[in-house]
């Protein structure tokens, strides 16, 4: 298996479109996620507006932090080890990711809302530990925890391992919502524009193909 993948990687490696790809999206990747961080200060910042969610009304909150993270972490270090044997899918991961959240923020700045009031705050332990304490609660519409998951649904091509990421999805997706974390509707609508941002990069990808497939004939 060792073999197969390190001749995956030498194949991507020797084609010029992967060769230019992946450091420049590793490299956008960084600042994206960076500018990302003090984006989330500004949201937080800013008075929103508190929709009103029949759901959040019926239910009452209760704290599903650790399980709602061990279920999220554990996914991406699992989508992660496979995605690293396949050099394309992962470049196709990792440019449909930058896609979303920079499709997010844009949404969370023409949208600026306020959680429920009795919320309980997701804090991520590792970054807690890491941390001043403090936890980002305006960082709505759409749910990244749900979009991302099912992003990795949509990039992991393993039948059984993309069923259990559509699992993970739904329990998240409910779990937050449980919390008060995020509205119904944000967590509706992220399974939507993750996959928007998906099949827009493997559009441009599927292009790319045939356009490289068509130079080659026509050069044979």
């Amino acid at each position: 298996m060792r073999t197969i993948v390190i001749d995956r990687w030498r194949e991507a490696w020797q084609q010029s479109a992967f060769k230019l790809q992946l450091p420049l999206t590793t490299g956008m990747l960084v600042v994206v996620l960076s500018a990302f961080a003090q984006f989330l200060v500004l949201v937080e910042g800013r008075e929103g507006v508190r929709m009103n969610d029949p759901i959040l009304q019926i239910i009452e909150p209760r704290d599903f932090t650790w399980v709602t993270f061990g279920m999220i972490y554990l996914s991406v270090m699992v989508a992660v080890v496979v995605l690293a044997q396949y050099p394309w899918r992962l470049l196709v991961a990792m440019q449909a990711y930058i896609v979303m959240v920079v499709l997010r923020a844009g949404m969370m700045y023409v949208t600026p809302l306020s959680p429920s009031e009795d919320l309980i705050v997701l804090r991520d332990p590792f970054v807690q530990l890491a941390g001043d304490g403090t936890a980002p609660t305006k960082d709505l519409f759409f749910s990244g925890h749900i979009s991302t998951l099912f992003l990795l649904s949509l990039v992991i091509q393993h039948p059984l391992m993309k069923k259990a990421f559509l699992l993970c999805t739904v329990v998240v997706a409910i779990f937050v919502v449980w919390q008060h974390v995020h509205y119904v509707v944000d967590v509706a609508v992220a399974p939507f524009v993750a996959y928007g941002c998906y099949r827009l990069v493997e559009t441009m990808h599927e292009r790319s193909r045939r356009e490289e497939q068509r130079k080659s004939l026509s050069v044979g």
